[in-house]
C-alpha cells in the first residue's frame, strides 16, 4: 500500500502535482518541461496536425478523384414540435419555415426536411424534400398532409452549370473570344 494514496481518502480529486518546489521534490528545475524548446515555454499549446512547421500530412497527400462529398444532400431540417408555431391550416415550407425564425438555413442548403421529434396539435400542410415516416405520421395523425418535392438531379460541385466537366482544382478556361495580348508588332 502508498501511504499517499492512502492518505487520498477515497476523494475524488487528488492533490495536485506541485512542480518547481526544489530538487528533492522530483519534479524541481525544469518542472518536467526538459531542456529549452518551445514546449518549454508558457503559453505553448499543440495543434492538431502541426508538425513542427514541417509541411503536415494533410497537406503533402494528393487529394484527387472521386469524393462522395461532391454529390452530398445538405437538408435544412425541422422537427415536428417546430410546426407548432403555425396557424392550423398553414402551408409550411422552408420559407416560411425561415420566416418564422425556426431554424437557420444549412450552408449552400435549398432542400428542406422534417424529422418527427415532438407532437403536433394543428392541421398543417408541410410541402418538403424530404420527412421521416413518424413525422409524416404524426403530421396525418393531427389532419394535416405532406406534399413531397421532386429534387433535381444532382450535380458534383466540379461540374459547371453548362454541364461542362472540370477536374477538380484545375482553374476555367478564359472565355472563347479572349485573346492574348500581341506583343510581336509594334518595331
Amino acid at each position: 500500500m502508498n501511504l499517499s494514496e492512502a492518505k487520498t481518502l477515497g476523494l475524488k480529486f487528488p492533490d495536485r502535482k506541485r512542480v518547481g518546489r526544489g530538487i528533492g521534490s522530483g519534479t524541481g528545475k525544469t518542472s518536467g518541461r526538459g531542456h529549452k524548446g518551445a514546449k518549454a515555454r508558457s503559453g505553448w499549446s499543440s495543434r492538431i496536425g502541426w508538425e513542427g512547421g514541417q509541411m503536415p500530412i494533410y497537406r503533402r497527400v494528393p487529394k484527387r478523384g472521386f469524393n462522395n462529398k461532391n454529390f452530398e444532400k445538405v437538408y435544412t431540417v425541422v422537427n415536428v414540435r417546430d410546426l407548432e408555431a403555425f396557424d392550423a391550416g398553414a402551408t409550411v415550407d422552408l420559407a416560411a419555415v425561415l420566416q418564422k425564425g425556426l431554424t437557420s438555413q444549412a450552408r449552400h442548403s435549398e432542400l428542406f426536411k422534417v424529422l418527427g421529434d415532438g407532437d403536433l396539435s394543428k392541421a398543417v400542410t408541410v410541402r418538403a424534400h424530404a420527412v421521416t415516416a413518424s413525422a409524416r405520421e404524426k403530421i396525418e395523425k393531427a389532419g394535416g398532409s405532406v406534399e413531397l418535392i421532386e429534387t433535381k438531379q444532382m450535380r458534383p460541385k466540379f461540374v459547371a452549370k453548362d454541364g461542362t466537366a472540370r477536374k477538380p482544382g484545375v482553374p476555367r478556361r478564359r472565355r472563347s473570344g479572349a485573346t492574348a495580348p500581341d506583343t510581336a508588332g509594334g518595331q
